[in-house]
């Protein structure tokens, strides 16, 4: 298993997270800053299994708005690895 922590720019927040629950993923939304010029961002925490992490990533990457400024990306992604998972 594996957990995306993705940090989008606000403006591509709703699309990006429609699109993962509309295929099935689980997505949980955290509003946060930071970056230059502290931009608007929101993170999302998306847990997947292995076999679906490149689906979900590609998922991200079509849903993201193409930046146009130099130096400013779209998203940021770090994947970490999943020893244990446990609902309650």
């Amino acid at each position: 298993m594996k957990m995306i922590v993705a940090i989008l720019k606000d403006e591509d927040r709703e699309n990006v997270s429609l699109a993962l629950i509309k295929s099935d993923f689980r997505v949980t939304r955290i509003a946060s800053t930071g970056g230059f010029l502290r931009r608007g961002s929101t993170t999302l925490m998306i847990g997947v299994a292995d076999e679906k992490l490149q689906e979900a990533v590609q998922i991200i990457r079509d849903n993201c708005t193409p930046s146009t400024e130099n130096g400013v990306k779209s998203a940021t992604l770090f994947v970490i690895n999943i020893s244990h998972f446990e609902q309650i």
